[in-house]
């Protein structure tokens, strides 16, 4: 399983620089597409990681919230720019969704993009649930 194999910390942010951050991953990663309302516009492609493999280097004076629906998640976005390169996702609370197409390299990752059924959201959450666990 992935979460057995080291970690390296990948930079990435928006488009402007302002917002920074770094997220620790394998070498193999599963991401999702969505196609819920909200990700089928803006193309944001998931890589859920526990809080303790996210880190917030710079731009947090910078980051504007927007929330919908349920206001659980935290979509925040670089003030300046408007890229959300990460938020907090409903379905994983206790950890961050970073945008895979915000770092700034991915040599030696691998994501295995699967695609996910955000529209239906309710019957589909609980298959994203696992990723921001702490590995045991």
């Amino acid at each position: 399983m992935s979460e057995s194999l080291p970690l390296t910390w990948f930079a990435g942010g928006c488009h402007c620089g302002g917002v920074r951050f770094e997220v620790a991953l394998p070498p193999v990663v599963e991401a999702q597409t969505c196609n819920c309302s909200m990700c089928a516009k803006t193309g944001f492609l998931h890589v859920i990681v526990p809080e303790s493999r996210f880190r917030l280097i710079k731009g947090a004076d910078r980051l504007a919230e927007y929330t919908f629906n349920t206001r659980v998640a935290r979509h925040l976005f670089c003030s300046e720019c408007g890229i959300k390169s990460f938020y907090r996702p409903r379905s994983n609370p206790d950890g961050w969704s970073v945008n895979g197409r915000c770092l700034d390299e991915a040599d030696g990752l691998e994501l295995n993009i699967t695609a996910f059924d955000g529209r239906n959201w309710e019957a589909n959450s609980g298959l994203l649930a696992h990723l921001s666990r702490e590995p045991s």
